[in-house]
Formats: structure tokens, sequence, C-alpha cells
């Protein structure tokens, strides 16, 4: 197939082309690089199937070519990370929702296949555990930016769901949850890398918040063996799945095992939610999959230890860092 990726200069993008790659696919990327990096998609760049545009899905007639050029279209592009979200709320609110209004009017056009990446963030404060597709969505006020960013996101389901029942568009929708390997960066508030980083070169390792709160982190690449799974089922159109691992650690826990992994001195320290991003920050105490509909329509299996995920990462920021250390002089 010929697939069009947008956001395919990111993190879970380029790991994305990367495999789709290997199962003989053609792909074209677009990313605008302001979160996503060249650096990602250095190793495949020169592929003789891959395509890669350094633009903004909001070109609307480059989007169109492209649209029109592609069997499926993978809807990867939006603000990512808890600290970027809070610093511009109004670009994360314009970029997820009237971005994939563009992508989801283009292929309705055509009558592209889509897949819509949504998140964990749309189920809000709800105590329900684990979260199932159908669950009620409990979001906090609007004077918390925080919210608006899971409202976004829900509106590109909406709008999403709207295309489907009204005009037949074959999409589907995927939230993820905590996603994390090789190649991610904390720079945008990722708690893994960043713990890893600070922990590799001897920092404190900065918790916000008590660290009490819980998450469950599943590897890239079980999450991308997800999407393919995804687009060889069309079982999966108009509906909704989650995509993540199901085993929890609290925050204080990650920091211990990494700490207990890299054999670190790093003490943990602990930052207020309201300075590390904003006077009222809310929080979910906990994040849990039911992914037992993506096991059940397309048998979604996550295979790879929280133990494996801290090693990739690990051996990842490890050759990083070691890249970007000041080189000697010669003599």
């Amino acid at each position: 197939m010929h697939i069009l990726i947008t956001g395919g200069a990111g993190f879970i993008g380029s790991h994305l082309t990367e495999r789709l790659l290997s199962l003989d696919h053609h792909v074209v990327a677009i990313d605008d690089l302001s979160t996503g990096s060249v650096a990602n998609i250095a190793s495949f760049r020169s592929h003789p199937a891959y395509t890669f545009h350094a633009d903004s899905i909001f070109n609307r007639h480059l989007m169109a070519e492209l649209v029109d050029m592609a069997d499926v279209v993978i809807h990867l592009a939006a603000a990512v990370g808890v600290k970027r979200i809070v610093e511009f709320p109004v670009q994360t609110i314009e970029t997820n929702v009237a971005g994939s209004e563009i992508v989801l009017a283009l292929a309705s056009k055509k009558h592209k296949r889509v897949l819509i990446t949504s998140t964990s963030e749309v189920y809000g404060k709800s105590t329900k555990l684990p979260f199932s597709e159908t669950d009620d969505l409990v979001l906090g006020p609007t004077v918390n930016s925080r919210w608006g960013y899971a409202c976004s996101k829900a509106i590109d389901e909406f709008l999403s769901l709207a295309y489907h029942r009204e005009r037949h568009l074959p999409v589907t929708i995927v939230r993820l949850f905590n996603t994390v390997g090789p190649r991610q960066t904390g720079q945008y508030g990722m708690v893994l890398p960043t713990f890893v980083r600070q922990a590799l070169t001897t920092q404190p390792i900065t918790v916000y918040g008590t660290g009490e709160q819980s998450r469950c982190f599943g590897h890239v690449h079980d999450i991308v063996d997800g999407f393919v799974q995804i687009l060889n089922c069309d079982r999966t159109i108009g509906q909704i799945f989650n995509l993540g691992n199901t085993t929890e650690i609290s925050i204080n826990g990650l920091a211990r095992q990494i700490i207990d992994f890299t054999g670190s001195t790093s003490a943990i320290t602990y930052t207020p939610y309201s300075e590390a991003y904003a006077p009222g920050f809310e929080d979910m105490n906990r994040r849990v999959p039911d992914i037992s509909k993506a096991r059940e329509y397309f048998g979604f299996n996550p295979t790879r230890s929280l133990d494996q995920i801290i090693a990739d990462v690990v051996d990842y920021t490890r050759t990083s860092l070691h890249n970007h250390q000041p080189q000697s002089s010669p003599v």
C-alpha cells in the first residue's frame, strides 16, 4: 500500500515508518519538525519507498495531493507532551482540532482509509478502572488548560465518527496510553526518558507531585504492532481501540527501578505540580487501559516488559549522550 503518515518524523511516526517499510509498503511522511526530528528518520530517509515532506498539515494544497496518492492516511500529527500543552494551549487546540479537520475532510473526498490517533487523556479524571472504550469521559473545568488537550482530542474523535456515520469514511480511532522507547525525548515532559537521562548523568530524578500517581508504559514496538494489525483488519473500521500495556507502576516505583537498573547514585526529589506546570494543575492518579477489545478484534498482545523498555531507553540515551559529548582536539 501507499501510506501517508502525518507527524511522520516524530517518535511514534518514525518507528511506524520503519515497520511499514520492512513490510514493503510505500510511505510518504509529512512533519513540520516542531516536535519531530530529522534525526529520527535518518536511518531510512534514503529508502527508495520513502518520501519525506518537511511541511505542515495546514498546507492544504500539498495535503490534498498527498491524500490523493495514498491508500491509507495515518494521522499522528498533534501537540505532544504535558509541558508543551500547558505552555502553548492555543497551538495545542488549533493543531489538534483544525489539523484533524483537514485530514478528515480531504480523506472523505476520496474515501481513503484513515487511522486517527487519540489519547488516554480523553478519559480525564474518571475513576472507573481499567478504562474501556465506551466509558464516560470525565474532564475538569475549562479554566484549567490541561483539559483543553483532552477536549480537543475528544472533538477529533467525535468528528471522525461523524464522518464515518454521515459520509461513510472508513476511519479507526486509537487511544494511545503512555508509549515509550528509543527516540522519545523528555523535552516536553515525557517522564521515562527524563528519568533515564537524569539517572545516567547523576542528576536528581525529579518527580512531580507525590509520585504515588501510577501509569502503564507500553513499548513503541508493541504499539506499532497494533497499528499494523488494525490496517489488516477491516472489522476495525468505525471503531475505537485502546492501545497500551496493562502493567501498572507508580512514578516513585519507576524512579527506583531506573536507579537500580542504571546503578545510578541520583537522589529522588519532589516538585509540586504548581511549580512544574501552573497553579491549579490537575493530574490523574491512575491510568490503566482495558485492551480486551483490541485483543478480540485483531489479537493485540503487548509482549515487552517494563524492564525491556527501560533497557532499550537506557541504551539509546547512553548512545545519544556519548555522541553529544564534546570531542577533544587532536594533538
